[in-house]
């Protein structure tokens, strides 16, 4: 898509203004661009306000969030610590298992590596230097209180269990600066109750980043019915500034993406239950029929069988008459047996590496 003559595409102010709608004379054509981003982001509301703000100097600004902690050491959490160390932020990568801290230590240097190669392909000391840069700015701990106590931002990846959340936000509530940003990364549970374990709700909200985090661009910001202007504004400058694309959202199940998928992989589910379809079948369709990369069930091994039946079973408690939401009986059967999909060597289809 031919978009902008601009360098490097926007300037943070003015990628902001895009995201929360608000036209200006001076990027009419840009907006134009992206007007189906607009119209997708039309409800943010004080969208226009909060750009004002921003441009006036008004408000927490992004440029505050300088010092971000990551809780959580696994492939969501090593991703966020990455693309925040890469925009020029200390960070520090937070988990109780030193292990889990040295795989991500591994992963996060591959995957820089690997887009050093890219972006510096002919200039072997620029690759090293951007390499080496980012490295230096992630911090690796097993103390979360004490990561958080100096930070601007705190963003939570671990288990996707509400008890075990709430029970981490309501300690390190009590460790961190009063103007610390808590956010969490659940793709699914409810950020409203999160927020009500700490003392901090105005400055609580979603940041849903999708996975491999490096790669995928978008990041829905989830604000509560408590969240400030100030940490709303913080939150959608930061993801610009981490260079993804924020669109906003309430505080409603799955948010946008999840609220629209998860219903469809259940659904691909239920085919193969009634023998409609093979799952190699129900994939086929849906990447020929419909264009899109990779059909429902190899998404479900992908994502992780164990995740989709916990998002299922937290919505059907939550509304247990919405048959979108009904649990799956081969799920769960299939979580019980370990087959969780890639992650575990097999799911609905075998990745093991020494099959026959």
């Amino acid at each position: 898509m031919r978009m902008c003559r601009t360098k490097e595409s926007l300037t943070l102010k003015a990628r902001y203004i895009i995201a929360t709608g608000r036209k200006m004379s001076g990027l009419v054509r840009l907006t134009r661009c992206v007007s189906g981003v607009q119209q997708q982001l039309a409800g943010a509301g004080a969208g226009a306000a909060r750009a004002r703000q921003l441009s006036t100097g008004q408000g927490q600004r992004q440029d505050e969030i300088k010092r971000v902690t990551v809780i959580g050491g696994g492939l969501m959490g090593s991703g966020i610590a990455q693309v925040a160390a890469e925009s020029g932020r200390e960070v520090r990568l937070v988990d109780v298992s030193q292990a889990v801290l040295e795989g991500a230590r591994g992963r996060i240097h591959r995957s820089l590596s690997r887009l050093a190669s890219k972006q510096f392909r002919d200039d072997k000391e620029a690759m090293e230097r951007f390499v080496s840069d980012t490295l230096q700015r992630i911090q690796y701990s097993e103390d979360a209180e004490g990561s958080v106590s100096t930070s601007d931002l705190l963003v939570e990846a671990i288990v996707e269990n509400m008890e075990v959340k709430k029970q981490l936000f309501s300690k390190l509530d009590k460790a961190a600066h009063k103007n610390t940003i808590f956010a969490s990364n659940t793709s699914s549970l409810s950020i409203t109750e999160m927020a009500a374990s700490t003392e901090r709700m105005d400055r609580f909200g979603g940041l849903h980043f999708f996975n491999p985090v490096p790669v995928m661009k978008l990041v829905e910001v989830v604000r509560t019915g408590e969240t400030s202007d100030a940490t709303f504004d913080s939150l959608m400058g930061f993801v610009m500034a981490v260079k993804k694309h924020p669109i906003s959202c309430k505080d409603t199940p799955g948010f946008v993406v999840n609220r629209l998928l998860v219903p469809y992989l259940a659904e691909a589910v239920r085919l193969l239950e009634r023998g409609d379809a093979s799952a190699r079948d129900i994939d086929t369709a849906m990447k020929l029929g419909a264009g899109y990369p990779m059909g429902p069930i190899e998404l479900l091994d992908y994502v992780g069988l164990d995740t989709t039946k916990f998002i299922l079973d937290g919505w059907s408690k939550m509304d247990p008459a919405n048959p979108l939401f009904k649990p799956s009986a081969t799920l769960n059967r299939m979580v019980e047996e370990g087959k969780l999909g890639v992650k575990s060597g097999e799911g609905f289809y075998s990745y093991k590496k020494n099959k026959s």
